[in-house]
């Protein structure tokens, strides 16, 4: 009999509270009515950039940001994750802002197994059967997309890559969540500065101007950083099998919030690719847990 610690408690809750935060990122970006999704992401590195510098200053973790600051060669890989998650912001917001949430929860979905399919192209890791046919049918169900409807969820697709990607790099940087992002904002704040001038100069700007907007704007930073310090929380806390399953409360909000709050319209054959996905999702976490270390410890203490 297995019995759960407070540790082990407290990380279930911080990851069910990052991963609802995430999910409910639509109804957050969706406020931003008539704002350019180009000008949230500004000011989006912007203010993430501001908190995460003063949360940094309250925990007194600014030794590993100077240690890597230190050495500017080695940062290559850091400026790759800042470069891929901006893309991924600036695609999710626009996907917010013209109404394809649904293709945004297909990317985050998709996001497993791009990571798996990453691993055996780049890293040259061994994928398990199960794991080949899951990211098999995931390619079909897309394919399915790609003939029928005879458009490319490029939106999903994009999220998916740029996401899987920034983890596949994320992995090779010796820093923590916290110090990480912030070294990757930090990096992409002067061009976020000279965007921001760019806006302002042409006319564009809704900050200041817009008293909601502006308020807008600047939570945008906040609301960035609190659910990646709740993540990593669960991440110190938890089994990464675990951290795993609780990661799919992200896109199953965005796909019930795309359709019972947004009221997106979707097609059968949509419905279809999808269920493809899921299925693939299904074959996938069966396999990662039953080759997880604790399956076989226990499939062996019953065959002995």
């Amino acid at each position: 009999m297995t019995t759960t610690t407070p540790e082990a408690t407290k990380g279930v809750l911080y990851g069910v509270g990052a991963y609802t935060v995430w999910g409910c990122f639509p109804l957050f970006f969706a406020l931003f009515e008539g704002v350019p999704a180009f000008e949230v992401l500004t000011h989006r590195i912007i203010w993430s950039s501001v908190f995460l510098a003063i949360v940094i200053s309250i925990l007194r973790r600014w030794s590993a940001v100077k240690t890597a600051l230190a050495h500017p060669r080695k940062l290559w890989r850091v400026l790759g994750c800042a470069v891929l998650i901006a893309t991924n912001w600036g695609i999710y917001i626009y996907a917010v802002e013209t109404h394809h949430v649904l293709q945004a929860s297909l990317g985050y979905f998709l996001t497993p197994l791009v990571n798996v399919a990453l691993g055996m192209l780049v890293l040259r890791e061994k994928m398990a059967r199960l794991q080949g046919v899951a990211v098999v049918i995931a390619g079909a169900g897309i394919l399915l997309q790609l003939v029928l409807l005879g458009t490319v969820p490029w939106i999903s697709l994009v999220l998916a890559v740029s996401f899987g990607t920034y983890g596949l790099l994320r992995k090779q940087v010796m820093l923590d969540g916290l110090s990480g992002l912030f070294v990757e904002t930090l990096l992409l704040l002067p061009l976020a500065l000279l965007a921001l001038a760019w806006i302002s100069s042409a006319g564009g700007s809704h900050f200041v101007v817009d008293t909601r907007a502006s308020l807008l704007l600047v939570a945008s930073g906040v609301i960035t950083a609190l659910p990646l310090l709740a993540f990593a929380g669960a991440a110190r806390r938890l089994r990464l099998a675990t951290v795993g399953f609780l990661m799919y409360i992200n896109p199953t909000l965005q796909f019930l919030i795309a359709l019972f709050v947004f009221n997106e319209p979707m097609s059968q054959i949509q419905l279809l690719s999808f269920a493809m996905i899921w299925t693939a999702l299904a074959l996938y976490s069966w396999s990662a847990w039953h080759s997880s270390p604790t399956a076989i410890t226990r499939r062996n203490r019953v065959r002995a």
